[in-house]
C-alpha cells in the first residue's frame, strides 16, 4: 500500500484469552486505519461498489458507531448517541458534508480507546442484560473481531477499486 507505515499491533502466538482477543481486535482496528492511509477525502467518499454507502469513509464512520454501541451502550449502559434512527437506519454509514477521512479516523480511534477502557474494566465473564437474556463481555469482544474483520475485507475491495492498492 505504497509508502504508508504499518502501525498495526503484532498478534502474539501465545497468551491468555484476554490478551489474544484484545490483540486480534487491535490488529483489525489498525487494519482499518492502514487501509485508509493516503486516501484523499474525495477518494474516501467515492462509491466503487453497488452500495453507495460502502465507501472507505462510510465504513470508518459505521465502525466508530459499532464500537460505541457494543462497548458504551451495551456493556456500560450509557445512552446511545448514534446517528441512526428507525427512519434512517443507515445514518451511521452516511458521510455528511464537512466530514473528512482524517476526522472520521480520529473519531474511530477515540471510540476504540473508550472501548479498550470499558473492556479492560470487565471480567470476560461479566454479563449484561441484552434482548431478554444475558450477554458476556467475551461475546462482545469476539463479535467485534468478526465485525471489524468483515469491514476490513470491504475496505480491501474498496481500496483496490479506488487506486489498485492491495496488501494485507
Amino acid at each position: 500500500m505504497g509508502k504508508t507505515e504499518d502501525h498495526r499491533v503484532e498478534v502474539p502466538f501465545t497468551g491468555d484469552e484476554r490478551t489474544l482477543l484484545n490483540a486480534f481486535l487491535d490488529f483489525l482496528r489498525g487494519t482499518i486505519e492502514f487501509k485508509c492511509a493516503g486516501l484523499s477525502d474525495e477518494q474516501a467518499r467515492r462509491p466503487v461498489l453497488p452500495s453507495q454507502l460502502t465507501t472507505a469513509a462510510g465504513v470508518v464512520k459505521h465502525l466508530r458507531w459499532v464500537e460505541n454501541h457494543w462497548f458504551r451502550v451495551v456493556l456500560s449502559g450509557q445512552p446511545s448517541e448514534a446517528p441512526y434512527t428507525l427512519e434512517d437506519p443507515d445514518a451511521d454509514w452516511r458521510v455528511e458534508p464537512g466530514e473528512t477521512i482524517s476526522g472520521l479516523l480520529a473519531d474511530y480511534a477515540a471510540e476504540c480507546a473508550v472501548s479498550r477502557e470499558v473492556a479492560a474494566g470487565l471480567d470476560l465473564d461479566h454479563e449484561v442484560a441484552f434482548r431478554g437474556g444475558r450477554l458476556p463481555a467475551r461475546w462482545v469482544l469476539i463479535h467485534m473481531i468478526e465485525e471489524t474483520g468483515r469491514h476490513a475485507g470491504h475496505l480491501d475491495a474498496v481500496r483496490e477499486l479506488l487506486d489498485g492498492a492491495t496488501g494485507e
